[in-house]
């Protein structure tokens, strides 16, 4: 990955803290359209072409997205210092909360409300999905596969997962592996 300058940086590893975590507390059902908003438009330490290709490495590498992108942002700044600030700040927070609720929900896993309450939640979060794709969309005419080339790729990936139920690790494999080698056939000289 090409390293770029940010156009504003972090100016500790505490304000790295700081921000993922209130980053991490806002995401419920997803983080990344916060992660955007956060990173590109109100701390500015990416542009959206740099917000791009730090999400495509932290989605091939194993583990959350969002914990590879904030250890991946952390390490440029401030090295390992930085990497376990902001990765602290996206996982504290939410591991408190989420074992509180875990107690919670356990005792109250009869109640009709509770029931109803989770199925909003994913509905919440499809939508918080939907709503990246389509402000990340107009990035893609950078993209070394263009824009059609791009929705391929997308259109392949919906119909063999969601449709035909392909297993997730051999469409990412085999897809990811296609659009690469396509990526750097259109790029080489």
């Amino acid at each position: 990955m090409k390293q770029q300058v940010a156009p504003q940086a972090p100016q500790s590893p505490g304000e790295l803290f700081r921000v993922f975590t209130r980053l991490a507390l806002q995401g419920f059902g997803g983080v990344m359209p916060v992660a955007q908003r956060t990173l590109v438009d109100q701390q500015q330490w990416l542009d959206r072409e740099q917000f791009l290709e730090l999400l495509s490495l932290s989605q091939i590498l194993p583990g959350p997205n969002i914990v590879n992108m904030a250890l991946i942002l952390g390490d440029r700044h401030f090295g390992w210092r930085g990497g376990f600030a902001a990765m602290a700040g996206v996982l504290l927070a939410p591991l408190v909360l989420v074992l509180t609720l875990a107690v919670l929900a356990q005792q109250l896993r009869d109640q009709p409300l509770v029931n109803d309450a989770l199925r909003g939640m994913g509905v919440a979060a499809a939508g918080l999905v939907l709503s990246t794709a389509i402000r990340l969309s107009g990035s893609m005419r950078k993209n070394a596969l263009g824009w059609a080339g791009c929705v391929v790729f997308v259109a392949l990936t919906a119909v063999l997962i969601g449709l035909l139920r392909w297993p997730l690790v051999g469409v990412i494999l085999g897809l990811g592996t296609t659009a690469i080698a396509a990526a750097w056939w259109r790029l080489k000289p």
